[in-house]
């Protein structure tokens, strides 16, 4: 029996050939199509500039640093996150203060977090979890005016809306992530994009040790034949650096970004029709002021549903079905044992009752159909009709 997996990257010729391109041009490491990168994504975000790192996580970190925020801060993120994102607030020495999700979206809202707010909150970080984009205009509305800066968490949502422009069109920090797992993928790798242009070349030499001159620029000085040009080191820096490899495939993902996000609300779509019957059963859908990319589609169980998730999930792998847990919730792992947080029963039962299923650009509908059977029979239902 085809096993059928959670998530699969669409990559093929194109993305091979560049790459391979790159390889022959000697340049490998970060260079002209790095920059080539950076100018297409800021474009497609519909933002002054955007700066090339290795990861999301390098992302949010440079955004932090760049935003001054640092020991003694406190920094407001979901626990309902991947790790990253509260490891982030630990890497400039702030500290993480869990705030709880709404339901509907798992996204913080100016709701959930009003309530946590200190004299030393210094920033928020809002996720766009599964890339079903948060409500980035109500949290400024209400942070603004306390002088904390958003940071949008966008590792799920390129391809995603909010109030007709890309997610990250508003932000004053928004950042990416190019792991395999997202619909636009360099391997590894991630952007951090800002509404202020003169904010990037900071960024970009943070990124790069603190090198006042980039390999590109003095690469460039040796062509013309001038003086050497003799690079100085004046703040602490990080190798945060994305290659020229990945830059060349990222550019040809992020022309294939509309075709994915298409096929994947295609896709969702269905998933939702073919599970409507269940009783209690959530499935993701697009809050009124954006539209999602459906970078995963996850799936709520009931109170009431006849095995726990965990069960559901070893159910779901012997008829050959790869399903995860749902997003994981980063106040429950040992790691964060010592944070206190105000309670947080939206994130505990999202963690805890939620399961992603498969969902890929070329997921067919026959494997789709097998995925539902799956989960149907598991709920005791009768399998729906194929439409």
């Amino acid at each position: 029996m085809e096993r059928i997996p959670v998530m699969r990257p669409w990559l093929g010729d194109e993305e091979a050939e560049a790459a391979a391109d790159a390889v022959r041009s000697g340049w490998v490491a970060q260079g002209p199509r790095v920059a080539a990168f950076e100018r297409a994504f800021a474009a497609h975000v519909e933002v002054p500039a955007a700066v090339a790192v290795s990861s999301c996580t390098t992302a949010l970190h440079l955004a932090l640093i760049n935003a001054g925020v640092g020991p003694g801060d406190e920094v407001v993120v979901p626990s309902l996150s991947f790790v990253a994102t509260a490891n982030a607030v630990r890497y400039v020495g702030a500290r993480p203060v869990f705030a709880d999700v709404e339901l509907a979206t798992g996204n913080l809202t100016a709701a959930t977090v009003e309530p946590v707010l200190t004299a030393a909150t210094r920033a928020v970080i809002l996720v766009d979890q599964g890339g079903i984009p948060a409500d980035l205009d109500g949290m400024r509305a209400l942070v603004d005016r306390r002088g904390i800066v958003v940071v949008e968490d966008a590792a799920c949502a390129a391809g995603s809306t909010y109030k007709g422009r890309p997610v990250g069109a508003g932000a004053v920090y928004a950042t990416f992530s190019f792991h395999p797992r997202k619909l636009l993928t360099t391997g590894e790798g991630g952007m951090v994009t800002v509404a202020r242009a003169e904010a990037a070349p900071r960024l970009r030499r943070l990124r790069e040790h603190g090198m006042s001159v980039s390999a590109a620029d003095r690469d460039a000085a040796d062509r013309a034949g001038g003086a050497p040009v003799v690079e100085t080191y004046d703040e602490l820096g990080f190798n945060h650096r994305m290659t020229d490899i990945q830059a060349a495939v990222g550019l040809v993902q992020l022309g294939k970004l509309p075709a994915m996000v298409a096929r994947r609300r295609e896709l969702a779509a269905r998933y939702r029709e073919l599970l409507a019957d269940l009783p209690g059963l959530v499935t993701p859908a697009d809050p009124g002021y954006g539209t999602t990319n459906h970078q995963a589609f996850w799936v709520l169980l009931p109170a009431d549903f006849p095995m726990s998730r965990d069960d559901l999930l070893g159910a779901l792998a012997r008829e050959g079905v790869s399903a995860r847990r749902g997003i994981m919730a980063a106040h429950l792992e040992p790691v964060y044992a010592d944070v206190e947080h105000v309670p947080l029963p939206v994130t505990e039962r999202l963690t805890r009752d939620s399961l992603i299923l498969p969902l890929f650009h070329d997921l067919t509908e026959h494997q789709q159909d097998r995925v539902v059977a799956a989960l149907r029979a598991a709920a005791g239902a009768r399998t729906a009709a194929v439409r």
